[in-house]
C-alpha cells in the first residue's frame, strides 16, 4: 500500500505539486478570463456569485495553495501537496461511496493524452465492485468551437472513459482522443442516456467540461483541475462540485498511477 508520505515524495518529484509546469501567468489569464465570464474558461460553469480577479485569487490560493500576492505575476505556479493530499481522499472518500452502493458512474476526460488510463483505472475498479460504467451516445456528434474554429468530433469510449476523436483523422480509433475543455461531451452523453432509455450516474467522474457541466446539470461530480482551471474550484465553492483535486493535469501518464494506487486503496477498491 502507497503511504501518504510515499505519495507525497511522489506528487513532488513528478511536478504534480510543489511547482508546476503552469506558468503564474497562464494562470493569472484564466482568472482575468473567468471574471469576465469568458466561456473558453468556464467550462460550462454558470456561477451563482460574483467572482472578481481578487476574489479568484483568493480562492485559488485556499483550495490550491498558490501564491495569494497579485503582484506574483511570472514563474511557475505552485500547487501545496497538503492539499492534493487532502482532496484525494475526499476524491477516494466519494468512489468507495459509489461502490459501496453499486450507483451507475460515467468517466470522461478532456485530458485523454495524459489522463486516460488514470480514469480507465478508476472505471475498472468500480465496474469490478458492481458499478455499471455507463457509456451512452456513443458516436455521437458534437459540435465545439475551438480556435480554429467550430469542429465537429465524435463522442467514444476507450476502456469505460468518455472522450472526444476528430472523425476524418487517419488511424482514427487508435489515437487517445481530443484535448477539450468543452462541456458539450457530457451533455450530449447525458442526453444520450435520457434518450436510449439508460440509467443515469450517480457520479461523473473527470475534469474540465466533464465535470463542471455534469455539476451545473445538477449531477454529482468528482474531478482533476490544475491552476488554470479556476471553474473547478468555484463549483467545489458553489456546491456544483463534490471534489476538485488540485494538481498538474499535464505531466507524463505514467506519473499518476501512484495516485491510482493511492485513490483504490483508500476506496478499497483495490484487487
Amino acid at each position: 500500500m502507497l503511504s501518504t508520505g510515499a505519495l507525497r515524495a511522489h506528487l513532488l518529484a513528478a511536478g504534480l505539486a510543489g511547482k508546476v509546469a503552469t506558468p503564474r501567468e497562464t494562470s493569472l489569464r484564466s482568472y482575468r478570463l473567468f471574471a469576465a465570464r469568458d466561456p473558453r474558461v468556464m467550462l460550462g460553469l454558470d456561477p451563482d456569485w460574483g467572482w472578481g480577479e481578487a476574489e479568484l485569487l483568493r480562492l485559488m490560493a485556499d483550495r490550491c495553495g498558490v501564491s495569494g500576492d497579485p503582484a506574483h505575476r511570472s514563474g511557475p505556479d505552485v500547487i501545496d501537496p497538503e492539499r492534493t493530499l487532502s482532496a484525494l481522499d475526499a476524491f477516494a472518500a466519494r468512489l468507495g461511496e459509489v461502490a459501496g452502493r453499486r450507483a451507475p458512474v460515467l468517466l470522461g476526460t478532456g485530458h485523454p493524452h495524459r489522463l486516460l488510463g488514470f480514469y480507465a483505472a478508476l472505471a475498472d475498479a468500480l465496474s469490478a465492485a458492481g458499478c455499471p460504467v455507463l457509456t451512452p451516445a456513443q458516436g455521437r456528434c458534437v459540435d465545439i468551437t475551438t480556435r480554429f474554429g467550430l469542429r465537429t468530433y465524435i463522442l467514444d469510449y476507450v476502456r469505460g472513459v468518455a472522450l472526444v476523436r476528430e472523425p476524418r483523422l487517419p488511424g482514427a480509433g487508435r489515437e487517445p482522443g481530443a484535448h477539450s475543455h468543452s462541456p458539450l461531451p457530457v451533455r450530449a452523453a447525458l442526453e444520450g442516456a435520457v434518450r436510449e432509455g439508460r440509467p443515469l450516474p450517480a457520479l461523473v467522474i473527470g475534469d474540465h467540461g466533464w465535470v463542471c457541466g455534469a455539476g451545473q446539470l445538477g449531477f454529482e461530480a468528482i474531478g482533476l483541475a490544475d491552476t488554470d482551471d479556476p471553474a473547478l474550484f468555484v463549483g467545489e465553492a458553489e456546491g456544483q462540485v463534490s471534489v476538485a483535486v488540485p494538481l498538474d493535469d499535464a505531466v507524463r501518464a505514467d506519473y499518476y498511477r501512484p495516485l491510482t494506487r493511492y485513490v483504490l486503496n483508500r476506496a478499497s477498491l483495490s484487487r
